[in-house]
């Protein structure tokens, strides 16, 4: 009988043990799935795009698995927070104020903001003057929204939930120009969608107070362990050629902007 019990302890141990290494070796990623062509949401239900392609790529380098949750972009933070996921993988921006509730790994891309208008748009410019008096979309809780704020204080901002809405808001005349990353714009107006519009130009500065350095992979408040880990796999990705692959999947120029 003693025997049959240590055999059962035995095995429950184990399974437990088993457990919990099957849990470490998932990281749950959360995304938005609404910023093409870094996260998109396709019509049967699937994510995909370069943020989902970096993540992957990473998850494999640290030898874990992607699991991902697409989340609204309002509440992804608070999502992370609450434990819904372990990392945001989602073009977010690293900014001292999102530095104040998440860590960040290190920059895994860093590409401009840029300003569309209609193709015959009278704007000449994208100065605070040039733009006086006019609306413009951006999507809010984004770094984008807090520049177009702080710059454009004589033009109406309006804002959206993300960026497809201030598109459609765009090409249907309800906006005089949107502001986002120059890559989402660029997707917008190369798709039927976005024949109506152009690039008008590229805000200058564009300062790092606001913009960060770049967009980063956001854990939780002390997961210095999964940092430490997501930066060495972003440096072998980097160095071994799976970046470029998946960049050059999507662009035509290198997404990881200046070296740091």
């Amino acid at each position: 009988m003693r025997i049959a019990l240590r055999i059962a302890l035995a095995a429950s141990a184990a399974l437990l043990t088993l457990g919990v290494a099957q849990a470490q070796e998932t990281l749950r990623v959360g995304t938005e799935g609404a910023y093409p062509p870094f996260n998109n949401l396709t019509a049967d239900g699937q994510l995909v795009g370069f943020d989902i392609d970096i993540a992957n790529a990473l998850c494999d380098e640290m030898k874990v698995k992607c699991t991902f949750v697409a989340q609204d972009w309002d509440g992804i933070i608070p999502a992370l927070q609450a434990g819904k996921f372990d990392a945001i993988v989602a073009s977010m921006s690293i900014t001292a104020e999102r530095k104040e509730k998440v860590d960040f790994s290190n920059k895994y891309y860093n590409t401009p903001s840029a300003i569309a208008v209609p193709k015959d748009s009278t704007l000449k410019g994208v100065t605070k003057e040039d733009l006086a008096g006019k609306t413009i979309g951006v999507a809010t809780t984004t770094t984008h929204f807090n520049y177009a704020s702080k710059t454009y204080t004589d033009s109406t901002i309006k804002g959206y939930p993300s960026s497809p809405e201030e598109q459609a808001d765009l090409a249907n005349g309800r906006l005089d120009a949107i502001e986002d990353d120059i890559v989402v714009l660029q997707q917008f107006l190369d798709s039927p969608e976005g024949a109506c519009c152009k690039i008008l130009g590229q805000p200058s500065p564009q300062p790092v107070e606001i913009f960060g350095p770049g967009a980063g992979i956001a854990v939780r408040k002390g997961e210095t362990d999964l940092v430490k880990k997501l930066n060495s796999a972003i440096d072998a990705i980097r160095a071994n050629g799976k970046y470029k692959e998946i960049n050059d999947k999507y662009f035509k120029f290198d997404v990881f902007g200046a070296e740091s």
